[in-house]
């Protein structure tokens, strides 16, 4: 379902009356945006800005609730998505609308053609709403007019700037080495014949 301007703008006022806390909303979007992320107390409380205490209290919460998973390494408590829990699907779906991911997949990766493909890339896979989605879209033939066409229609959708790097299979087979050092998104493939 893609939502329209209007539609997201609820959907951001209602997550907010629901979820009261900024802090959940921002720990929220960063291990759902892409749920391979993780994250510990102290990592958490200075890449938020925020007191280790107000961290520590909503880690908890999700963690009751299950929505987040924890495991030690050393001595170091690490968090993640729980890709396990009945609801994890929804949240995450409700995560990606919110930020606006799903209208960059309807609007810019399925109207583009042959898209071998698309990822994201930079704070948006690092799980941090920064406003700018770094996109990386491999395919042939891809017409650059069109797709600043469907970006800028969708900036507008999102209110959200996209950035778009647009790379031949060849360009990209050679920044392969480059990409696996990066965490990414992987938001299409095309299905190999």
């Amino acid at each position: 379902m893609v939502l329209t301007f209007r539609a997201k703008k609820l959907l951001n006022i209602m997550l907010k009356s629901i979820i009261t806390s900024d802090t959940r909303i921002k720990l929220l979007m960063k291990f759902f945006l892409n749920p391979k992320m993780k994250g510990y107390l102290r990592q958490l409380a200075t890449e938020f800005g925020e007191s280790t205490n107000g961290i520590r209290l909503e880690l908890n919460k999700l963690h009751q609730a299950q929505v987040l998973s924890a495991n030690h390494e050393g001595r170091n408590k690490i968090y993640r998505a729980n890709i396990k829990h009945p609801l994890f699907e929804d949240i995450r779906s409700i995560v990606l609308k919110s930020a606006g991911i799903d209208q960059v997949l309807n609007n810019i990766i399925k109207k583009l053609g042959t898209i071998e493909l698309a990822f994201i890339r930079g704070d948006f896979a690092n799980g941090r709403d920064s406003g700018i989605i770094d996109l990386v879209i491999v395919g042939k033939n891809i017409s650059v007019s069109e797709l600043e066409r469907v970006k800028n229609k969708t900036e507008s959708l999102i209110n959200r700037k996209i950035s778009v790097l647009n790379l031949s299979p060849a360009e990209y087979k050679k920044l392969i080495p480059h990409f696996s050092e990066e965490q990414c998104l992987q938001l299409f493939e095309a299905r190999k014949k």
